[in-house]
């Protein structure tokens, strides 16, 4: 069962590369990042479950924290221009 969950696991990453790669817009791409991080982690759980480690799991919540932060510090880039925008400078000038 669960092997079959990693090949579909598999698929679905192929999928969001694709995605990411062929766009069409800079928000599906990151979007499609987003996405594969998040693969990323459930397959990272899954063979950790599979080969009997459970420290994959602190791997894949690691991952998937700065996947996190990487989504956002992308968007804010792609929103400002710059990663150390910041509003109080905005309104002041």
């Amino acid at each position: 069962m669960f092997t079959v969950s990693v090949v579909a696991i598999l698929v679905a990453l192929l999928f969001a590369i694709l995605r990411a790669i062929k766009g069409p817009t800079i928000f599906d791409r990151v979007l499609a990042g987003n996405a594969v991080g998040t693969l990323a982690i459930l397959l990272l759980a899954a063979i950790g479950f599979l080969t009997e480690r459970p420290e994959f799991l602190d791997i894949g919540l690691t991952y998937g924290l700065l996947n996190l932060i990487g989504t956002l510090a992308v968007l804010k880039f792609f929103r400002h221009g710059d990663l150390a925008y910041d509003v109080d400078e905005d309104e002041m000038g």
